[in-house]
């Protein structure tokens, strides 16, 4: 069963448009030049549900195909689908992903192979001798914590954005207004810090000011904000009051700065989730100078890829979204001059089994690949080791294809983390695990 764990408060869900005092001139500071200088941005898109990347990347060769096609039976795409990578012409890309071959082929992304959580290195052998592997592998709940902690210890309370900004907060976003995380997908762990709060919002309302009851709105919003400056003396009354208080107060400022701009001329999909939240992210970045910002960390999330049954239609639907939603997001990039400063990378519980369920569908299973795109990412490449698509191969972990990761998502993310500023000195800090690997840097930007 598909769980997306994470917690119900978004900090931006009492919020209300309109300014606070003390909020900055944010048409003045707009009006300023905005070049792109030393700011980054990392984006995670969350593909909710495991997704099937034996379907999303498939061997194009004679023999690759043919493997493929009779191992997936009912699941194999026709190879005449298919579509090709110019660079490398022993892989296509599922039919549903059109932008992404397009931005592979012009260098803009790069994809990584059998890459999934792990404690230490670890082979098929290792594995089924009982070697120290990651707590309730094929857990949607834990592999998704896991993912987003990078601990391999479902149980770690931050993640590892919200440990990156506890590192580089005060070096980069020492001014900032709002905190250098923002997830437009709800409360995560992946945003949660020791000292960082991250920001919660709703893709296309900021203030999550939208009321459709008349003059009961502007009861609710005084009882609100009376419940705020209520003395309780309970300290988990007071902490909820402090959230309540800072989405007030960081919604009120996103809104202001995003109003004080002319909007951006790229078109995003309609009717899409994922293409909503990637917008809204483009307006927080567009007024990055106006927020005081130089880092700035991003969550958004798509979903259900638990595609037990049906997989062909579920699949094909929800990498429509995803190609079209990371297309426009480049473009919008491209438009605020800050592609080579903003990547964008997928993150997934798990991948699928590579042999077929009875259900039309295929069950959960580990190492899966990956997209990373921007312009300071070297695309047009592959990245990791591709697994031997074999069942009971040197890389399944059982007998129906679930590989071995031959790469660590902490790897995958120190990889990340060190091109956003992270320090060498500091990357244990973030990332725990990292000294058991050889390298933590697998060279994909």
């Amino acid at each position: 069963m598909y769980v997306r764990r994470r917690g119900f408060i978004k900090y931006a869900s009492l919020a209300a448009a309109g300014s606070i005092a003390g909020l900055r001139p944010f048409g003045a500071l707009n009006a300023l030049a905005q070049t792109a200088g030393d700011y980054k941005a990392l984006v995670c898109v969350f593909m909710f549900g495991g997704n099937d990347a034996n379907n999303m990347i498939i061997p194009f060769d004679t023999s690759g195909y043919t493997n493929y096609s009779n191992v997936r039976a009912g699941l194999a795409l026709a190879q005449n689908t298919l579509l090709p990578l110019t660079p490398l012409p022993n892989f296509a890309l599922h039919p549903s992903l059109p932008d992404v071959q397009s931005l592979f082929n012009s260098g803009n992304i790069a994809l990584v192979a059998n890459v999934g959580t792990l404690v230490q290195p670890t082979t098929r052998t290792q594995y089924l001798a009982g070697s120290t592997v990651p707590q309730n592998l094929f857990s949607h709940p834990d592999q998704q914590e896991e993912w987003q902690n990078a601990s391999q210890d479902s149980s770690a309370p931050t993640g590892w954005a919200g440990r990156i900004s506890d590192v580089l907060n005060g070096s980069y976003n020492a001014s900032a207004s709002v905190p250098m995380i923002t997830s437009v997908d709800g409360d995560t762990l992946f945003c949660n810090g020791i000292a960082t709060t991250p920001v919660s919002v709703s893709a296309g309302n900021l203030g999550n000011a939208a009321c459709s009851e008349g003059a009961a709105c502007a009861a609710r919003l005084s009882t609100a904000q009376s419940l705020i400056t209520m003395s309780t003396g309970v300290s988990l009354v007071t902490q909820d009051q402090g959230i309540a208080s800072n989405a007030y107060k960081y919604s009120s400022i996103l809104t202001a700065a995003t109003q004080s701009v002319t909007p951006l001329k790229t078109v995003f999909p309609t009717g899409s989730p994922l293409a909503a939240q990637l917008q809204q992210i483009a307006q927080i970045i567009q007024v990055r100078a106006a927020l005081g910002v130089q880092r700035q960390i991003f969550f958004a999330g798509v979903g259900n890829f638990d595609t037990h049954s049906d997989q062909l239609t579920l699949q094909a639907s929800l990498l429509t979204e995803l190609s079209g939603a990371l297309a426009a997001f480049n473009a919008a990039t491209i438009e605020m001059g800050v592609q080579s400063n903003v990547t964008t990378f997928t993150m997934s519980d798990f991948a699928r089994t590579f042999q077929p369920n009875s259900n039309s569908g295929s069950d959960h299973a580990w190492g899966s690949h990956h997209i990373v795109m921007g312009g300071a990412v070297k695309g047009g490449q592959m990245y990791g080791t591709w697994p031997t698509l074999a069942l009971g191969g040197p890389d399944d972990s059982g007998s129906n294809g679930r590989w071995v990761p031959s790469s660590a998502s902490i790897q995958y993310a120190a990889t990340l983390a060190e091109w956003f500023g992270v320090p060498q000195s500091a990357l244990a800090t973030v990332f725990p695990n990292i000294a058991n690997f050889k390298s933590n840097n697998m060279g994909f930007i």
